[in-house]
């Protein structure tokens, strides 16, 4: 398989040959750095972990070697820090029985610059042709990190690219630099986490560059999955310990796709129109 980018890397945990391990995919993430998998899309991982019919594969789009970095990575050039967040990727594949990971090594200025995205999209593309998922985690459009939305975009161009036979039935936005708790209830998506916690944080901690590196993200994500499990209905005990929330934008790939730009808007009106309804209720 030949990528744009010829420090692309990919990895097969199980030793599967290549086109078996792509196409056997159901559940399929793109995340824009290395551990945005493990943080957002931990669902899909989770729903296949210890499943023989079920496989998560991952994408991740660029090399993160603009991150943060403190203590024992103060020092640590932008071309260490890649090498370093590689491995750590290819080690929670590993732990979390993946069926393959590919990193696409492309810089943020990739995905961010729409005159470079298209390199992306198309390696987004080449990828889902021959996974064909049934379900898709990526970065959602309300997020506020511009490589995250710039990774949105890739992939809805990709995905857009390929007859919609090709295209997954359903398309999940995960959070990210934005939690989705402000979406209406009616169009927001919860996604248990409960099942081995232990995997939960496990996965977390193998990104070391990150957390170590001056960012608590694994305290962070914690704390989010269990807010959500207890602040998502105020009438009722809870009966989850953790969850996150996706918006399904299984929309923006439909046959009859709507453009990116309505979809922002539709699902900003149905916020303002709950918040209205309520205020109007109580008034």
């Amino acid at each position: 398989m030949t990528f744009k980018n010829p420090q692309a890397d990919l990895f097969i945990p199980d030793g599967a040959e290549l086109p078996d391990a792509v196409s056997r995919t159901t559940h399929l993430g793109i995340g824009a750095h290395p551990d945005d998998l493990e943080f957002w899309s931990l669902h899909g991982i989770m729903a296949c972990y210890d499943e023989p019919n079920r496989w998560f594969g991952g994408i991740t789009c660029t090399d993160g070697a603009g991150s943060a970095r403190a203590g024992s990575y103060a020092d640590y050039t932008d071309e260490m820090l890649k090498q370093v967040r590689l491995e750590e990727q290819k080690a929670a594949a590993y732990l979390g029985q993946y069926s393959f990971i590919a990193q696409l090594g492309h810089s943020s200025a990739t995905a961010k610059d729409a005159s470079l995205r298209r390199q992306l999209s198309e390696d987004i593309a080449t990828m889902v042709a021959l996974a064909r998922p049934d379900v898709i985690y990526t970065h959602n459009p309300f997020d506020k990190h511009a490589t995250h939305v710039g990774v949105f975009l890739a992939v809805i161009d990709a995905l857009l690219s390929l007859p919609a036979s090709n295209r997954p039935g359903k398309l999940l936005g995960f959070e990210g630099w934005r939690d989705l708790d402000w979406l209406p209830d009616e169009i927001k998506v919860l996604l248990p986490l409960d099942k081995r916690p232990e995997l939960r944080l496990e996965l977390g901690n193998i990104f070391d560059s990150q957390i170590a590196g001056g960012k608590r993200y694994d305290l962070a994500v914690e704390g989010r999955r269990k807010a959500h499990a207890t602040m998502f209905d105020s009438h009722s005990v809870d009966d989850i310990a953790a969850a996150t929330y996706a918006v399904d934008m299984t929309a923006l790939i439909a046959p009859d796709a709507v453009s990116v730009d309505d979809y922002i808007g539709q699902v900003l009106t149905q916020f303002q129109d709950a918040v209205v309804s309520l205020k109007e209720k109580l008034s």
